[in-house]
């Protein structure tokens, strides 16, 4: 019998391990608390890759990247984009997977010095299923113009590399508050965000402490929704200024290798 993948997808912008004040270095709290989620795919956007300053400031700052820190022993396998550059360092978005890349690559829509901007596409191999699974991680600028352009190039992207019949997942901090994003994803690739699908409406989750505006999202194409969460409340206001979303898919039978059971 054949039996459902079942696929955890998390979405979730760190804000650099800090507090949304800036206050408290609460990298070690956001690690545990995305460990528990159980997520099979962590979307992760504001990372550290490497901050020298940092580093000699707080004592607990871990000795590897912020995302191979989370990723630590959890999820084997993480693509990083590093895309603001800067004396001290970097940052930039990462996706962290339990199954293995065959292929990822960054697309840097960075249009100032500062601001991590990106379109980290990966492709992963899930055993038992037949096809890869292709994962954009994003994050827009701040400004519209910024995310039209942004958005051209995502879209030119999926086109042009992604095959209409392999799944596909695009999770990240869009900055829209304005939800234009919507028009574009529906009228050139016939997709919906999953909570706009499942409840009607998309998830508010920035800021964290009162989330009031739709940042976040995650669309999807070729897999079957069974269940979407926005993690809020007490605990996750604590860390980053952003709420993380959680998405739950399955892969449609005709995606699965044939299997018989006893």
């Amino acid at each position: 019998m054949m039996s459902r993948q079942p696929l955890k997808i998390l979405t979730y912008n760190i804000h650099k391990g800090f507090s949304a004040s800036n206050q408290r270095f609460v990298l070690h709290e956001i690690k545990q608390a995305v460990i528990e989620t159980g997520a099979d795919i962590v979307f992760l956007q504001e990372v550290y890759g490497e901050h020298s300053k940092l580093e000699k400031k707080h004592s607990n700052w871990p000795d590897h990247s912020q995302f191979e820190f989370i990723a630590d022993r959890i999820w084997s396998h993480h693509a990083y984009a590093k895309n603001a550059i800067y004396d001290s360092g970097h940052h930039g978005n990462a996706i962290l997977s339990k199954y293995p890349f065959t292929d990822w690559d960054n697309i840097n829509v960075s249009m100032f010095k500062q601001a991590s901007r990106s379109l980290l596409h990966g492709k992963i191999s899930i055993p038992g299923v037949e096809i890869p699974i292709h994962l954009i991680c994003v994050h827009l600028g701040l400004f519209g113009f910024e995310r039209r352009k942004q958005l051209h190039t995502l879209i030119k992207r999926i086109k042009s590399h992604i095959p209409d019949d392999e799944p596909l997942i695009i999770a990240g901090d869009f900055n829209d508050w304005m939800l234009r994003a919507e028009r574009f994803f529906h009228r050139e690739l016939g997709i919906s965000e999953v909570f706009k699908l499942q409840d009607g409406r998309y998830a508010k989750s920035f800021p964290a402490w009162m989330p009031m505006f739709k940042m976040d999202r995650i669309y999807s194409r070729g897999l079957m929704l069974e269940n979407t969460q926005q993690l809020k409340g007490h605990h996750w206001r604590r860390l980053s200024d952003h709420t993380p979303l959680l998405a739950e898919f399955s892969l449609p039978a005709q995606h699965l290798a044939s299997a018989v059971s006893m």
